[in-house]
């Protein structure tokens, strides 16, 4: 049966080396045929958190599958997490793929996040407090240090691709876990997002349409201008897109802001979040980098000086060795490049 279902953003995928994380789920087993389908080179990688007596076998239906496929598997086994397991699991989850990134030279990884998991995040960020580009926070092509982070199922509902594997007689394994109630994802899952889903696809499927639209229009108040390891140089368009470019800078390097953190970001130019990261914003330029403390010649600190790189940033250069002159030059390159587009 031939699939209805399209791979957005195809081009990224076409003669790269793709990665999916694969759970041997309803979701990320949809997404395997359709790689499958639309002939996508790509192979996976599986964790095994070892929380259930079924996770084995996923793995090793992975590791079947990969081989008829002619695939290569990735498999790990993760340590025991004694607390915060959503949060630890996911870090653990995202390090073991950067981890294979690296080592074999992959350039997109791709997930399988769908419509219901985009509900389920707007949702409980609505709930806490966030403003639209938090509640919208996944995206289907997100720009990562060293590799591409690829979502094509977000136009798609969980029902949508449950029907798909079962038209096509497709092999699929269903996580008893997802209706533990104990997770709060699990909770805003049952009793508000795939409700909502399943009553209102196709006017939800719109309004994602128009809030991305949205988004992408509240973004264009800023730009980043250098990226080395993890400092951030942004460009800010208009001092009202400051919070906002933090917040979404933050979020690419794994680190969520709180409500009262940008509340101490739109109200400071120099500041350290979460004893993490330091952000500094000087003229129309912020400065973000990992926080650190350190002793540095006097050559070193009156060169920064000269170089009006903002003095909390400046432990980082020193200890990762990042030339502030390459930052100068290429700010001021970005910066002539934009001029001429105009």
């Amino acid at each position: 049966m031939k699939s209805r279902f399209l791979i957005p953003h195809s081009s990224f995928l076409i003669q790269k080396k793709n990665l999916l994380g694969f759970s041997s789920g309803i979701d990320s087993s949809a997404l395997f045929f359709l790689l499958i389908e639309n002939n996508i080179t790509f192979d996976i990688a599986i964790v095994d958190y070892g929380l259930r007596k079924q996770s084995k076998k996923e793995v090793a239906h992975a590791q079947s599958l990969a081989k008829q496929y002619n695939l290569v598997c990735h498999t790990v086994t993760a340590p025991q997490f004694t607390s915060h397991f959503e949060a630890n699991a996911r870090k653990f989850r995202y390090d073991f793929f950067e981890s294979l990134i690296q080592t074999y030279g992959y350039d997109n990884l791709l997930t399988a996040h769908q419509l219901n998991d985009r509900l389920e995040w707007m949702l409980m960020r609505l709930a806490k407090g966030a403003g639209l580009v938090e509640m919208t926070g996944l995206e289907a092509v997100t720009q990562k240090e060293g590799y591409t982070l690829l979502r094509p199922l977000l136009g798609y509902s969980k029902a949508e691709l449950l029907a798909y594997l079962e038209a096509n007689r497709y092999p699929y394994f269903v996580d008893e876990s997802n209706s533990d109630e104990r997770y709060e994802r699990n909770r805003f899952r049952k009793h508000f997002s795939d409700p909502l889903i399943d009553t209102y696809t196709e006017g939800i499927k719109r309004s994602f349409d128009y809030l991305d639209a949205d988004r992408k229009a509240l973004l264009s108040g800023y730009e980043i201008l250098f990226l080395e390891k993890e400092l951030r140089v942004l460009k800010l368009h208009n001092t009202a897109a400051k919070t906002r470019a933090v917040d979404r800078t933050l979020k690419a390097l794994g680190y969520l802001l709180s409500a009262t953190q940008r509340q101490e970001i739109a109200q400071s130019d120099s500041l350290v979040v979460g004893r993490k990261w330091a952000v500094a914003h000087s003229g129309t330029y912020v400065f973000i980098a990992p926080y650190r403390t350190a002793d540095m010649p006097k050559a070193f600190k009156e060169k920064y000086r000269v170089l009006k790189i903002p003095s909390k940033i400046r432990p980082y250069l020193f200890e990762e060795d990042i030339d502030p002159e390459t930052i100068r030059r290429r700010v001021l390159f970005s910066e002539e490049r934009r001029v001429n587009r105009k």
